[in-house]
């Protein structure tokens, strides 16, 4: 604390931000490769860059913001010890920080997509029947997603649509087109939901006599 009380407030502020941000981004990044990862959906945070209405690069997260304030604060302190004036360890902590935050971006928006796509041809469910699981936004407003049948199992997966009106959930589609991120382009139908074979085993549409 004597160590502390005895630096200026301009060198308090980067070891603060530099401390606290360094044990948010340690609770990330084991929390993220424990599996215990509550998206970057946390404080709202979250902004899609990308042209896409879908799930595209995002550079405003919790977890990049977590990263930005790290590194600001420890290049902040590393300025100051180095002797550079305020306004230039200012500049430089802001530009490593956002260079931290891309660094980010760019790993769990790859991250995301491993584990997204795995061997999932989304191509193959152009034509395949399913039902709208979280609503559907007209003229792709909004990004819902759908259950639908693809390469022999039910998978949930993301859905716009070029409907006049909004399909709501339990409605039954068709999967029309595939835009290039994975996104399924569906629209309404009346044709049944085709029942999911297992491949080992399937059951008897009539009972078996003992």
């Amino acid at each position: 604390m004597e160590w502390f009380s005895a630096l200026d407030g301009f060198t308090q502020f980067f070891w603060i931000i530099a401390l606290v941000g360094s044990l948010a981004f340690l609770f990330v990044i084991v929390t993220t490769f424990a599996g215990v990862d509550g998206g970057d959906d946390l404080d709202g945070m979250d902004s899609d860059v990308d042209g896409d209405a879908g799930i595209g690069f995002q550079f405003i997260t919790f977890k990049n913001l977590v990263g930005f304030f790290t590194i600001f604060g420890w290049t902040g302190v590393a300025c100051l010890n180095a002797g550079l004036s305020k306004p230039i360890s200012v500049m430089v902590s802001f530009i490593a920080g956002l260079f931290m935050m891309a660094i980010m971006a760019f790993m769990f928006f790859s991250m995301r997509k491993l584990a997204d796509s795995g061997t999932l041809v989304y191509k193959n469910a152009i034509g395949a029947i399913g039902e709208i699981y979280i609503p559907v936004g007209a003229n792709r407003s909004r990004m819902g997603k759908v259950n639908v049948n693809v390469q022999g199992s039910l998978r949930e997966l993301d859905a716009l649509s070029d409907s006049l009106f909004e399909l709501q959930s339990g409605t039954l589609i068709e999967v029309i087109d595939v835009t290039s991120n994975g996104i399924l382009i569906v629209e309404p139908t009346k044709k049944p939901i085709e029942p999911i074979k297992n491949d080992s085993y399937e059951l008897p549409s009539h009972p078996t006599k003992l």
